[in-house]
């Protein structure tokens, strides 16, 4: 049953990126890089913090650890490339998420965190951080959206996911 959920989460969570993605390809590049009220700048600079907490937590999980980088980093300054990398991760969570077993849900990941600290924490938890990580940054940029001209996307999960 929990994989049906983590399934369900990631499958959202490709929909969700690619009503966001659609929206965001409509404002300039200065638009989407214009300094707002946010933790990560700008559009542009939450964007690149979803997709590099995805590169980090994937990489936890599949024991690739990622080097440790400022978790503002931008990863791609250009749109077009990080909407193709965006596919490309959303793909790779999607296929991750599909294979997952209920042995791997009921083990454990040792990791140091980007203030090299030690956690020890259960793949069932640190996979709801996961979703609930991207859902969270993605209500940032929905919020910033809202201070452009450019009306945002729904996502709410059951409006993604049931057409």
């Amino acid at each position: 049953m929990l994989i049906e959920h983590f399934q369900t989460l990631a499958q959202y969570n490709t929909l969700a990126n690619g009503r966001l993605y659609k929206v965001c390809s409509q404002l300039s590049d200065v638009e989407r890089k214009q300094t707002r009220p946010a933790f990560f700048k700008s559009i542009h600079g939450t964007l690149n913090h979803i997709m590099l907490g995805d590169c980090i937590w994937m990489g936890r999980f599949t024991g690739q650890q990622m080097p440790s980088q400022g978790l503002d980093a931008i990863l791609y300054d250009n749109f077009e490339d990080l909407c193709a990398a965006r596919v490309l991760e959303d793909e790779r969570i999607e296929v991750f998420i599909r294979n997952l077993d209920a042995d791997f849900l009921q083990g454990k990941i040792i990791y140091k965190n980007n203030q090299g600290k030690i956690h020890n924490d259960s793949v069932s938890l640190l996979l709801a951080h996961f979703f609930n990580h991207q859902t969270h940054h993605r209500g940032q940029i929905h919020d910033m959206l809202t201070q452009t001209e450019i009306t945002p996307p729904v996502l709410d999960m059951h409006r993604v996911i049931a057409p």
